[in-house]
This record gives structure tokens, C-alpha cells and sequence, in this order.
């Protein structure tokens, strides 16, 4: 099966701005979704593409590697015990998007942040 790169997300401090920038440059579809945080979901088109968001993290910077990849896997949980195990950090542990699945945050041994996702049964 593997393990493959589903999702990413830039972080911004202006994402209105970064989405005008993306979407008149590669023409992605870039939708403001509603909700406390100011996230756009961005479709890349084409066949075999990984869609990802623009966001505004809660907190002010620096955001580790301020990009992040989001990687499938089969239990959060799991995932999170060889994160640490192999000398990565948690930061997230298990968070809900409604409706999509679950998620978790983690930097690896030089500090770049990454994403576990885990989707929703459909």
C-alpha cells in the first residue's frame, strides 16, 4: 500500500494574498472555507495532483519549514509511537476535521513539521 503524500499546506501571514499569487499563476481553484481559522482549500487540477490549503496558523511564527506535507496512514496512534521512537516531536496528537478524517502534527529530528492523516471510512 504505502504511505503517500495526500495533502499540504503553506503556512501565510497573508493568505488572501498567496492564493490571488497561486491562482493567477498555475490557475489553481482556491475556496475560503468558513470556520475560526483563515484556511483556503486549493484544488491543483490534473491527473494525479495533490490538492492541498493556504492557512494562517493561530499563532505567530516561525512555523517550522512553514509548508507542510500531509502523509496516509492506517492509525494516528501508531504513527505518532515511531515518530518518537525514531526522534521526532508530537505536536498535535489527534485532531478531527469534520466530516474527513483525523490528523496529527509532528517535527522530525531537524525540526520540520509534517502531517499524519488518517481518513474517514467511508
Amino acid at each position: 500500500m504505502g504511505n503517500p503524500v495526500v495533502h499540504w499546506e503553506l503556512m501565510s501571514k497573508d493568505p488572501a494574498k498567496v492564493s490571488d499569487f497561486y491562482a493567477k499563476l498555475f490557475g489553481w481553484k482556491i475556496q475560503k472555507m468558513g470556520g475560526p481559522v483563515d484556511y483556503r482549500l486549493v484544488e491543483t487540477g490534473g491527473e494525479g495532483g495533490i490538492n492541498g490549503g493556504i492557512l494562517k496558523p493561530e499563532r505567530e511564527g516561525p512555523w517550522p519549514g512553514n509548508m507542510l506535507f500531509y502523509i496516509a496512514v492506517d492509525d494516528l496512534a501508531a504513527y505518532r509511537k515511531k515518530i518518537v521512537a525514531a526522534g521526532g516531536k508530537i505536536h498535535v496528537e489527534e485532531q478531527k476535521v469534520p466530516g474527513m478524517g483525523k490528523f496529527s502534527l509532528f517535527t522530525d529530528p531537524e525540526g520540520r513539521m509534517m502531517g499524519l492523516w488518517k481518513a474517514k471510512m467511508k
